[in-house]
Protein backbone atom coordinates (compact mmCIF):
# COMPACT_ATOMS: atom_id res chain seq x y z
CA UNK A 1 0.00 0.00 0.00
CA UNK A 2 0.77 3.02 -0.60
CA UNK A 3 -0.10 7.28 0.12
CA UNK A 4 -0.79 9.76 -2.38
CA UNK A 5 0.51 13.03 -2.02
CA UNK A 6 -0.86 15.78 -4.41
CA UNK A 7 2.21 17.98 -5.68
CA UNK A 8 3.24 20.63 -7.88
CA UNK A 9 6.89 20.01 -9.51
CA UNK A 10 8.88 23.06 -10.09
CA UNK A 11 12.11 24.66 -11.10
CA UNK A 12 12.44 27.73 -9.32
CA UNK A 13 15.64 29.54 -10.17
CA UNK A 14 18.63 27.44 -10.71
CA UNK A 15 17.08 24.70 -8.45
CA UNK A 16 14.17 22.18 -8.64
CA UNK A 17 11.34 20.12 -6.46
CA UNK A 18 8.17 19.62 -5.44
CA UNK A 19 6.03 21.98 -3.97
CA UNK A 20 3.09 20.75 -1.68
CA UNK A 21 0.64 22.12 0.09
CA UNK A 22 1.67 22.59 4.07
CA UNK A 23 -1.75 20.87 4.97
CA UNK A 24 -1.05 17.76 2.66
CA UNK A 25 1.50 16.71 5.06
CA UNK A 26 2.14 15.10 8.14
CA UNK A 27 2.20 17.89 11.38
CA UNK A 28 5.10 16.29 13.24
CA UNK A 29 8.17 17.13 12.08
CA UNK A 30 9.69 13.77 12.61
CA UNK A 31 6.71 11.92 10.30
CA UNK A 32 7.36 14.54 8.16
CA UNK A 33 10.93 14.01 7.87
CA UNK A 34 10.81 10.76 6.99
CA UNK A 35 7.76 11.90 4.37
CA UNK A 36 10.36 13.58 2.09
CA UNK A 37 13.03 10.96 2.57
CA UNK A 38 10.65 8.80 1.12
CA UNK A 39 9.30 11.58 -1.81
CA UNK A 40 12.69 12.23 -2.65
CA UNK A 41 14.86 9.03 -2.95
CA UNK A 42 17.25 10.29 0.01
CA UNK A 43 19.67 7.36 0.49
CA UNK A 44 20.96 6.60 -2.82
CA UNK A 45 23.38 8.65 -5.29
CA UNK A 46 20.58 9.00 -7.49
CA UNK A 47 17.46 8.66 -5.64
CA UNK A 48 16.76 6.33 -7.84
CA UNK A 49 13.56 5.45 -5.22
CA UNK A 50 12.13 9.18 -5.60
CA UNK A 51 11.63 12.48 -7.61
CA UNK A 52 15.19 13.75 -6.34
CA UNK A 53 17.89 14.35 -8.89
CA UNK A 54 21.27 13.40 -7.38
CA UNK A 55 22.30 16.58 -6.33
CA UNK A 56 21.42 19.06 -3.52
CA UNK A 57 20.35 21.83 -5.62
CA UNK A 58 17.20 18.88 -6.69
CA UNK A 59 16.52 17.11 -3.48
CA UNK A 60 15.00 20.41 -1.55
CA UNK A 61 10.79 20.48 -1.16
CA UNK A 62 8.94 23.62 -0.22
CA UNK A 63 5.56 23.49 1.53
CA UNK A 64 2.61 26.06 1.24
CA UNK A 65 0.04 27.45 3.20
CA UNK A 66 -2.13 30.59 3.09
CA UNK A 67 -1.64 33.13 5.89
CA UNK A 68 -3.28 35.96 7.06
CA UNK A 69 -1.06 38.24 9.45
CA UNK A 70 -1.89 41.05 8.38
CA UNK A 71 1.08 41.26 5.62
CA UNK A 72 1.81 37.57 4.24
CA UNK A 73 -0.60 35.94 2.09
CA UNK A 74 1.81 32.48 1.59
CA UNK A 75 3.77 31.05 4.44
CA UNK A 76 6.66 29.17 2.69
CA UNK A 77 7.86 26.50 4.44
CA UNK A 78 11.24 24.79 2.67
CA UNK A 79 13.40 21.59 3.74
CA UNK A 80 16.75 20.52 2.65
CA UNK A 81 16.83 16.76 2.14
CA UNK A 82 20.35 15.03 1.61
CA UNK A 83 21.33 13.13 -1.38
CA UNK A 84 22.56 9.97 0.10
CA UNK A 85 22.31 10.83 4.01
CA UNK A 86 18.25 9.99 5.03
CA UNK A 87 18.79 13.23 6.67
CA UNK A 88 16.42 16.67 6.17
CA UNK A 89 17.09 19.86 7.39
CA UNK A 90 14.46 22.10 8.29
CA UNK A 91 16.89 25.46 9.32
CA UNK A 92 17.46 27.32 6.60
CA UNK A 93 15.54 28.49 3.47
CA UNK A 94 15.62 28.68 -0.41
CA UNK A 95 15.88 31.39 -2.87
CA UNK A 96 15.93 29.76 -5.43
CA UNK A 97 13.17 27.38 -4.66
CA UNK A 98 11.23 30.54 -3.07
CA UNK A 99 11.20 32.03 -6.95
CA UNK A 100 8.30 29.43 -7.53
CA UNK A 101 6.82 30.20 -4.37
CA UNK A 102 4.34 32.72 -5.70
CA UNK A 103 3.68 30.35 -9.08
CA UNK A 104 3.10 27.91 -7.25
CA UNK A 105 1.10 29.47 -4.87
CA UNK A 106 -1.32 30.52 -8.06
CA UNK A 107 -1.27 26.87 -9.86
CA UNK A 108 -2.64 25.51 -6.16
CA UNK A 109 -5.64 27.92 -5.48
CA UNK A 110 -3.94 29.76 -3.10
CA UNK A 111 -3.43 33.26 -4.76
CA UNK A 112 -6.02 34.69 -7.31
CA UNK A 113 -3.64 36.50 -10.15
CA UNK A 114 -4.75 40.28 -9.28
CA UNK A 115 -3.66 41.83 -12.98
CA UNK A 116 -1.17 41.24 -15.68
CA UNK A 117 1.41 41.30 -12.43
CA UNK A 118 0.36 39.76 -9.44
CA UNK A 119 2.38 40.28 -6.48
CA UNK A 120 2.77 38.16 -3.70
CA UNK A 121 3.99 38.53 -0.07
CA UNK A 122 5.84 35.65 1.60
CA UNK A 123 6.59 35.16 4.62
CA UNK A 124 9.84 32.27 5.22
CA UNK A 125 8.97 30.06 8.05
CA UNK A 126 12.06 28.65 8.87
CA UNK A 127 14.16 32.19 8.91
CA UNK A 128 10.80 35.07 9.61
CA UNK A 129 12.23 37.05 6.50
CA UNK A 130 9.59 38.63 4.06
CA UNK A 131 10.02 38.65 0.82
CA UNK A 132 7.41 40.31 -2.32
CA UNK A 133 7.47 38.34 -5.27
CA UNK A 134 5.96 40.11 -8.45
CA UNK A 135 5.01 37.55 -11.17
CA UNK A 136 3.51 37.90 -14.72
CA UNK A 137 0.26 37.20 -15.19
CA UNK A 138 -0.90 38.19 -18.20
CA UNK A 139 -4.83 37.81 -18.41
CA UNK A 140 -5.00 36.89 -14.90
CA UNK A 141 -3.00 33.65 -16.30
CA UNK A 142 0.08 32.56 -14.74
CA UNK A 143 2.86 32.36 -17.63
CA UNK A 144 6.46 30.55 -17.77
CA UNK A 145 7.10 32.47 -21.43
CA UNK A 146 8.87 35.51 -21.35
CA UNK A 147 12.88 36.62 -22.61
CA UNK A 148 14.45 37.04 -19.20
CA UNK A 149 17.38 34.65 -19.52
CA UNK A 150 19.18 33.52 -15.81
CA UNK A 151 22.84 31.95 -15.90
CA UNK A 152 22.59 28.29 -15.14
CA UNK A 153 19.13 27.71 -16.53
CA UNK A 154 18.55 26.89 -20.30
CA UNK A 155 16.48 29.08 -22.03
CA UNK A 156 14.43 32.09 -21.18
CA UNK A 157 11.36 32.75 -19.36
CA UNK A 158 9.15 34.79 -17.24
CA UNK A 159 10.61 37.37 -15.26
CA UNK A 160 10.35 36.74 -11.34
CA UNK A 161 10.85 39.55 -9.40
CA UNK A 162 12.03 39.21 -5.42
CA UNK A 163 12.24 42.09 -2.66
CA UNK A 164 13.73 40.37 0.77
CA UNK A 165 13.31 42.72 3.41
CA UNK A 166 14.15 42.03 7.01
CA UNK A 167 17.08 39.36 6.27
CA UNK A 168 19.70 40.73 8.11
CA UNK A 169 20.13 38.38 11.25
CA UNK A 170 17.58 36.14 10.19
CA UNK A 171 18.94 32.93 11.71
CA UNK A 172 21.50 33.75 14.02
CA UNK A 173 20.07 37.39 15.42
CA UNK A 174 23.02 39.10 14.55
CA UNK A 175 24.48 41.04 11.20
CA UNK A 176 28.14 39.73 12.36
CA UNK A 177 27.70 36.37 14.51
CA UNK A 178 31.06 36.88 16.00
CA UNK A 179 30.77 40.53 16.76
CA UNK A 180 33.73 40.69 14.30
CA UNK A 181 34.28 41.75 10.88
CA UNK A 182 36.83 38.85 10.79
CA UNK A 183 37.87 36.39 12.56
CA UNK A 184 41.00 34.12 12.68
CA UNK A 185 40.24 30.10 12.11
CA UNK A 186 42.63 27.41 11.45
CA UNK A 187 44.72 29.98 10.30
CA UNK A 188 42.51 31.69 8.07
CA UNK A 189 41.00 34.67 7.60
CA UNK A 190 36.86 34.30 7.75
CA UNK A 191 33.95 36.75 8.15
CA UNK A 192 31.36 35.42 9.46
CA UNK A 193 28.04 37.15 8.13
CA UNK A 194 24.06 36.27 8.11
CA UNK A 195 21.78 38.15 5.66
CA UNK A 196 19.20 35.87 4.32
CA UNK A 197 21.72 32.99 4.90
CA UNK A 198 24.27 32.35 7.48
CA UNK A 199 27.61 32.15 5.32
CA UNK A 200 31.26 31.43 6.16
CA UNK A 201 33.30 33.45 3.99
CA UNK A 202 36.99 33.22 3.00
CA UNK A 203 39.58 34.13 0.29
CA UNK A 204 39.96 31.32 -2.06
CA UNK A 205 43.95 32.16 -2.12
CA UNK A 206 44.46 31.39 1.40
CA UNK A 207 42.77 27.77 1.31
CA UNK A 208 44.96 27.09 -1.57
CA UNK A 209 42.03 28.31 -4.51
CA UNK A 210 42.39 30.26 -7.20
CA UNK A 211 38.70 30.34 -6.60
CA UNK A 212 37.99 30.37 -10.65
CA UNK A 213 37.67 26.32 -10.10
CA UNK A 214 34.53 24.65 -11.51
CA UNK A 215 32.04 22.86 -9.56
CA UNK A 216 33.60 19.42 -10.65
CA UNK A 217 37.50 20.89 -9.49
CA UNK A 218 35.88 22.06 -6.54
CA UNK A 219 34.35 18.65 -5.42
CA UNK A 220 37.19 16.30 -6.57
CA UNK A 221 39.25 18.18 -4.26
CA UNK A 222 38.13 16.17 -1.13
CA UNK A 223 41.13 17.83 0.83
CA UNK A 224 40.01 20.97 0.74
CA UNK A 225 36.62 19.90 1.55
CA UNK A 226 38.10 18.24 4.85
CA UNK A 227 39.72 21.60 5.55
CA UNK A 228 36.61 23.57 5.02
CA UNK A 229 34.20 21.50 7.03
CA UNK A 230 36.53 21.60 9.52
CA UNK A 231 36.78 25.64 10.00
CA UNK A 232 32.70 25.72 8.93
CA UNK A 233 31.93 23.68 12.24
CA UNK A 234 34.01 25.76 13.99
CA UNK A 235 32.80 28.69 13.02
CA UNK A 236 29.42 27.59 13.91
CA UNK A 237 29.86 27.98 17.13
CA UNK A 238 31.54 31.34 17.45
CA UNK A 239 28.24 32.07 15.07
CA UNK A 240 26.37 31.07 18.50
CA UNK A 241 24.42 27.85 16.54
CA UNK A 242 25.92 25.38 18.32
CA UNK A 243 27.31 21.44 16.62
CA UNK A 244 26.16 22.24 12.78
CA UNK A 245 28.63 19.80 11.51
CA UNK A 246 25.24 17.68 10.95
CA UNK A 247 23.67 20.65 9.76
CA UNK A 248 23.44 22.84 6.06
CA UNK A 249 24.26 25.55 8.04
CA UNK A 250 26.32 27.75 8.07
CA UNK A 251 26.83 27.82 4.61
CA UNK A 252 30.38 28.74 3.17
CA UNK A 253 31.90 30.81 0.28
CA UNK A 254 35.20 31.09 -1.11
CA UNK A 255 36.07 34.45 -2.71
CA UNK A 256 38.28 35.69 -4.94
CA UNK A 257 38.58 39.70 -7.73
CA UNK A 258 36.44 39.53 -10.39
CA UNK A 259 37.51 38.81 -13.79
CA UNK A 260 34.59 38.81 -16.36
CA UNK A 261 33.89 42.85 -15.41
CA UNK A 262 31.38 41.65 -12.10
CA UNK A 263 31.81 42.46 -8.65
CA UNK A 264 33.72 39.73 -7.37
CA UNK A 265 34.20 36.16 -7.73
CA UNK A 266 32.66 33.82 -5.21
CA UNK A 267 32.07 29.88 -5.32
CA UNK A 268 29.39 28.72 -2.95
CA UNK A 269 29.30 25.18 -1.00
CA UNK A 270 26.03 23.16 0.47
CA UNK A 271 27.62 22.86 2.53
CA UNK A 272 29.23 19.19 1.38
CA UNK A 273 29.50 20.02 -2.51
CA UNK A 274 29.68 23.00 -4.61
CA UNK A 275 26.60 24.39 -5.77
CA UNK A 276 26.95 24.71 -9.89
CA UNK A 277 25.76 28.14 -9.75
CA UNK A 278 24.56 30.47 -6.51
CA UNK A 279 22.43 30.34 -4.18
CA UNK A 280 19.75 33.59 -4.00
CA UNK A 281 19.78 33.97 -0.22
CA UNK A 282 23.76 32.97 -0.18
CA UNK A 283 24.42 35.72 -3.04
CA UNK A 284 22.66 38.26 -0.35
CA UNK A 285 24.72 37.14 2.35
CA UNK A 286 27.69 37.50 -0.08
CA UNK A 287 27.07 41.01 -1.40
CA UNK A 288 26.70 42.25 1.85
CA UNK A 289 30.03 41.06 3.06
CA UNK A 290 31.25 42.66 -0.60
CA UNK A 291 29.54 46.14 -0.01
CA UNK A 292 31.07 46.04 4.25
CA UNK A 293 34.48 47.94 4.74
CA UNK A 294 36.62 45.77 6.51
CA UNK A 295 35.53 42.44 5.62
CA UNK A 296 37.52 39.58 4.36
CA UNK A 297 36.59 41.00 0.64
CA UNK A 298 37.94 44.47 1.37
CA UNK A 299 39.17 45.89 -1.25
CA UNK A 300 39.30 42.59 -3.21
CA UNK A 301 35.77 43.40 -4.39
CA UNK A 302 34.75 46.53 -6.65
CA UNK A 303 33.71 49.73 -4.87
CA UNK A 304 30.23 51.41 -5.36
CA UNK A 305 29.35 54.59 -5.08
CA UNK A 306 26.18 54.42 -2.58
CA UNK A 307 23.08 52.96 -2.30
CA UNK A 308 21.37 51.22 -4.13
CA UNK A 309 24.37 49.19 -5.62
CA UNK A 310 24.17 46.50 -8.26
CA UNK A 311 26.52 43.72 -6.83
CA UNK A 312 27.35 41.45 -9.60
CA UNK A 313 28.76 38.16 -8.65
CA UNK A 314 30.25 35.95 -10.97
CA UNK A 315 29.93 31.91 -10.12
CA UNK A 316 30.68 28.83 -12.06
CA UNK A 317 28.00 29.40 -14.73
CA UNK A 318 27.90 33.01 -15.02
CA UNK A 319 26.83 35.39 -13.48
CA UNK A 320 24.12 36.61 -10.68
CA UNK A 321 23.22 40.66 -9.58
CA UNK A 322 22.11 41.66 -6.43
CA UNK A 323 20.92 44.99 -5.96
CA UNK A 324 21.52 46.31 -2.61
CA UNK A 325 19.71 48.63 -0.53
CA UNK A 326 21.56 49.95 2.65
CA UNK A 327 22.86 52.78 4.74
CA UNK A 328 26.09 53.29 5.69
CA UNK A 329 25.41 55.68 8.73
CA UNK A 330 26.35 53.25 11.81
CA UNK A 331 28.33 51.23 9.69
CA UNK A 332 26.81 48.91 7.09
CA UNK A 333 22.80 48.10 7.35
CA UNK A 334 21.33 46.24 4.95
CA UNK A 335 17.80 47.48 4.25
CA UNK A 336 16.55 45.38 1.14
CA UNK A 337 17.61 43.02 -1.41
CA UNK A 338 16.90 42.25 -4.71
CA UNK A 339 17.46 39.39 -7.31
CA UNK A 340 15.28 38.75 -10.68
CA UNK A 341 14.67 34.75 -11.25
CA UNK A 342 12.81 32.46 -13.56
CA UNK A 343 10.94 29.29 -12.50
CA UNK A 344 8.61 26.67 -14.71
CA UNK A 345 5.61 24.27 -13.97
CA UNK A 346 7.45 20.83 -14.90
CA UNK A 347 4.86 18.36 -13.64
CA UNK A 348 1.65 18.15 -11.36
CA UNK A 349 -0.47 15.48 -10.06
CA UNK A 350 0.51 12.87 -6.93
CA UNK A 351 3.93 11.20 -5.54
CA UNK A 352 3.67 8.29 -3.45
CA UNK A 353 5.15 6.64 -0.15
CA UNK A 354 4.80 3.78 1.33
CA UNK A 355 2.18 3.58 3.75
CA UNK A 356 4.11 2.36 6.26
CA UNK A 357 6.40 5.42 6.43
CA UNK A 358 2.68 7.32 6.45
CA UNK A 359 -0.65 6.15 6.23
CA UNK A 360 -2.27 9.70 5.18
CA UNK A 361 -4.00 10.46 8.66
CA UNK A 362 -2.13 12.33 10.87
Amino acid sequence: MQTSIPFVFMRGGTSRGPYFLRSDLPTNLNVLADVLIAAIGSGHPLNIDGVGGGAAVTTKVAMLSKVDDGWADIDYFFAQVSVEDKLVDFKPTCGNILAGVANAAIEMGLVTPSSDTTEVKIHAVNTGAKIVSRVQTPNHQVTYTGETQIDGVPGEGAEIQLTFKGVAGSSTGAFLPTGNLRDTIDGVEVTCMDVAMPVVIARAKDLGLSGYESADELNANRAFFDRMEAIRCEAGKLMGMGDVCSSVTPKFSVIAPARQGGTITARYFMPWSTHPTMAVTGAQCIASCALTPGTVADPMAKPHSGSPATVVLEHPLGNIDVVVEYSMQNGFSLEAAGIIRTARKLADGHVYVPSSVWNGLS
